[in-house]
């Protein structure tokens, strides 16, 4: 059957549900997206995304399609309608539909989408052997705090790497580490110190960042939010990156120099397990009581 997807106040089947060629989603890349991890049947750090998508929305002056009551009722209708207990809910938003032109107008209406995926969260299998990362030049916008559907950069250097038997890219800028491809990139330093790259406008400020950095320090550890460089990094003793699709996956080579002794490390594991558990007692369940 079907999946069954939200498009702009209809519940259609995947097959039925049209955009236009005409939306700026499609011409320009003039959207943005948010993805909310579902396990156990509960929603995985819902509000901060909520948050983030406003934030989003905002910068890129697009309206709000609905509002946060609807919004959250959306995100349990969509996955009770698909039996979702595990796996992604997608939601996409552009700035709407026009004949093709640089400059829109005001007060255009947006366009609206929602799907889901049915995945294995829980069932990673990196979790366990780590990533292998290959430095490339950054080459994205500068805006990263947006969450645009601009992703083609990104997409196209992770399969490059990958054809070249990486897992993934960590971008360099300047000397300094941004982030991979699609998630939030930390070190350990070998005193036990996590090191993120602080907030800016040269990477997406991370809902699961942003959790784990509260669960390291609420564990005792020390917690660090500052630049580093390539070196530093395969310096460190351990390694791991953060999004909302893979939780913490642990990073054990950088262009095949092993981190630490190449394989994952203590803190790593630590930290992905103390954020499942949390995770797990504090989902917003998709259900009701």
């Amino acid at each position: 059957m079907d999946r069954i997807v939200y498009l702009n106040g209809e519940w259609l089947g995947e097959t039925e549900a049209k955009v236009s060629v005409f939306d700026r989603g499609f011409l320009f890349a003039d959207a943005i997206y948010e993805v909310t991890a579902v396990i156990d049947g509960k929603l995985i750090d819902y509000p901060g995304h909520a948050a983030r998508l406003k934030r989003s929305l905002d910068a890129m002056d697009i309206p709000m399609p609905v509002d946060e009551t609807e919004l959250l009722a959306l995100h349990k209708d969509l996955a009770k309608r698909n039996s979702l207990t595990e796996g992604l809910i997608y939601l996409q938003i552009s700035r709407g539909s026009q004949d093709r032109d640089f400059v829109y107008p005001k007060d255009m209406r947006p366009t609206f989408t929602m799907f889901t995926q049915a995945k294995s969260v829980l069932g990673n299998a990196k979790w366990k052997t780590g990533l292998s990362l290959q430095t490339v030049p950054e080459g994205r916008w500068s805006q990263r705090q947006i969450k645009t559907v601009q992703l083609l950069y990104s997409s196209l250097k992770k399969t490059e790497a990958q054809r070249e038997g990486f897992d993934d890219v960590l971008f360099v800028e300047d000397g300094s580490v941004t982030e991979a491809s699609s998630a939030n990139f930390h070190i350990v330093t070998k005193d036990g110190t996590v090191v993120t790259r602080d907030l800016s406008n040269a990477l997406l400020h991370g809902i699961t960042r942003g959790s784990i950095l509260d669960l390291a320090k609420t564990a005792g550890l020390k917690a660090e939010e500052r630049s580093f460089s390539v070196d530093e990094a395969m310096a460190a003793s351990e390694a791991f990156i953060t999004s909302a699709t893979s939780f913490v996956t642990p990073v054990v080579s950088i262009d095949r120099t092993p981190i630490g002794n190449g394989a994952v490390g203590p803190i790593t594991r630590q930290l992905l397990d103390l954020y499942i558990n949390d995770r797990l007692a504090h989902g917003m369940p998709i259900a009701s009581a």
